[in-house]
């Protein structure tokens, strides 16, 4: 693990002019929020013989155009690259992104060798890597029968498993976990665990489904499990029934699909706001002292106020004035992954502190930073100092996952 020694005078003047790369140089920056486009093979080519024809797979009607389905014909996604990013190098805007096949996209969405050579380019030392098409909390699969579902998340881990492994531990996927039953849950942490998986991909909402929300006891074996071996709970925005549309809720009348999705985007870390208000005010974490909790493409810049609401609220009108203070639960517990903001960005780490905030790129869906994200936010990075920086691109990550960089080039 790199050590990082505390800045002792202020870096804006001797940052100015600065590029991203120069201001992180010596770093290996990690990206903590990316998204891996599953091939069309991905559960066929592993799936047994009684459910290759059952597990998630593409089909194509008379006009060639293809779509995802599970079971026998259970919709989960269109057949797209799931990225913004052409093959070309370009970047399409909006809602583009869902018109183009697999073979339209940047390679590196789909293929390790292709991801790495991109993360040199673009300086990334490591990735955290989330699927799509079974939804960032896994809640597509929800419309077959339990054994299906099962089989489908765990050939998804193995096959993630296997990638990082052929990326030499430069990409690092999350477990995703069959979260409709606990003891099932525990047992595919553990197997992803098992297989080097470094954390575990939660879906928000499984109250929605006659389950018991997740501060109930009912879901302490698992906390239990992730806060003794280290595996991080990831909570990606849209990771719910409740959270998952592109375009939101309360949008106006008149917007075209690109500002429907804009607006869409802008709305979904609320999602990730309501499972972090009730982790707080239910006191689950006071069962779990060591369970930490990262929320995925949420931004940052709303944490210095949801900590002031809720230091507030639970005194004033809950009657029920934290033993700890709100944001000493917030650095104990929580990591927040942040891309483009810039003011808000710094602002979060005044209050918060800069041990709990994450970098991401959100490669390669449409609101990446690209070609050049470390240059996009570079005016923010000038700001900091150079132990914020280490932070904020590599330790806070580094610790976060227990991860092995040796094999990543530093800036």
């Amino acid at each position: 693990m790199s050590t990082i020694t505390e800045a002792t005078t202020p870096q804006d003047q001797t940052s100015q002019g600065k590029t991203g790369r120069q201001l992180l140089s010596g770093l290996k920056v990690v990206d903590t929020d990316t998204h891996i486009t599953e091939w069309h093979d991905l559960w066929t080519s592993r799936a047994s013989p009684k459910y290759r024809d059952q597990v998630p797979r593409v089909i194509k009607n008379d006009q060639g155009i293809g779509r995802w389905i599970i079971g026998d014909d259970h919709f989960l996604a269109s057949d797209t690259g799931h990225s913004a990013l052409t093959k070309d190098g370009g970047k399409l805007p909006g809602y583009g992104f869902n018109y183009i096949s697999i073979d339209e996209v940047h390679p590196g969405a789909y293929d390790v060798r292709e991801r790495v050579k991109y993360m040199d380019e673009a300086g990334i030392a490591a990735q955290i890597g989330y699927t799509n098409i079974l939804g960032f909390g896994g809640q597509r699969a929800m419309t077959v029968d339990p054994d299906l579902r099962l089989v489908s998340m765990q050939i998804l881990n193995d096959a993630l498993a296997e990638m990082q492994a052929d990326s030499n531990n430069r990409i690092y996927p999350m477990t995703m976990l069959p979260w409709w039953d606990i003891d099932l849950c525990v047992k595919e942490a553990e197997r992803g665990k098992a297989m080097g998986l470094r954390g575990i991909n939660m879906n928000s909402g499984p109250h929605t489904h006659g389950l018991p929300d997740l501060a109930q006891p009912y879901w302490d074996p698992l906390w239990d499990f992730c806060q003794s071996e280290g595996q991080p709970v990831n909570f990606h925005i849209g990771a719910s029934d409740e959270s998952s549309t592109w375009f939101g809720h309360g949008q106006w009348d008149g917007y075209t699909e690109n500002m429907r999705m804009a607006f869409g985007t802008i709305m979904l870390f609320g999602g990730n706001m309501t499972v972090l208000i009730n982790m707080v005010m239910s006191g689950m974490l006071d069962r779990h002292p060591n369970l930490k909790i990262c929320s995925v493409e949420s931004g940052v810049g709303w944490i210095p106020f949801l900590i002031e609401a809720l230091q507030y609220q639970l005194t004033d009108q809950a009657g029920r004035p934290p033993e700890t203070p709100v944001v000493e639960t917030f650095r104990k517990h929580f990591y927040i992954c942040s891309w483009y903001e810039q003011a808000t960005l710094l602002n979060a780490m005044e209050v918060v502190g800069a041990d709990n905030i994450l970098f991401e790129t959100d490669f390669p869906h449409p609101t990446c930073l690209y070609p050049e994200p470390l240059e996009q936010i570079a005016p923010a990075v000038a700001k900091m100092t150079p132990v914020q920086r280490g932070k904020m691109f590599q330790t806070n990550a580094e610790k976060l996952y227990n991860l092995d960089l040796s094999a990543a080039p530093p800036l």
